[in-house]
């Protein structure tokens, strides 16, 4: 029982993790004028190239409709833009601009510095096995949820 004990505890624990990390982005744009959720949208893009709104959406795990939102914000602060795309003619691609592409490079930057400090007593061994189970917690915990019909 001890094991599933610490499992259950582990999975309530990722909701103060996500807390504190986003109270850590937070602190680490201001100044900028983004927002964490502005800031999802930079990454995704910075990580993945130029995607359509239906993309990052996929890649974020939420509504199209929320990220239409937050690529209306990023868009009207010059940090995307939008491009014609080759394989659909209605359904532009977001792109960073050069002004995004240097922010969100900023940022990922500080905050790798930040997560390299939390991380000087942790042995590689030790990361890789966390990693390993919370994959598998988080992949286990999306198959039970039963997804409504489209």
């Amino acid at each position: 029982m001890l094991k599933s004990a610490k499992m259950y505890e582990l999975i309530w624990m990722s909701r103060p993790l996500m807390q504190a990390a986003e109270a850590n982005v937070e602190q680490g744009l201001r100044g900028t004028g983004v927002t964490v959720r502005m800031r999802a949208v930079l990454e995704i893009l910075h990580a993945q190239g130029d995607a359509t709104v239906p993309e990052i959406a996929h890649a974020l795990e939420i509504k199209r409709q929320y990220v239409q939102l937050m690529v209306n914000d990023t868009l009207a602060d010059g940090l995307v833009r939008k491009i014609a795309n080759p394989r659909h003619k209605r359904s532009t691609l977001i792109s960073l601009t050069e002004r995004g592409r240097a922010l969100i490079e900023g940022v990922v930057r500080r905050e790798m510095e930040l997560v390299h400090a939390l991380g000087d007593d942790l042995t590689t061994d030790e990361v890789e096995t966390a990693h390993r189970v919370v994959t598998r917690l988080l992949r286990g915990l999306k198959s039970q949820v039963q997804r409504p019909d489209p």
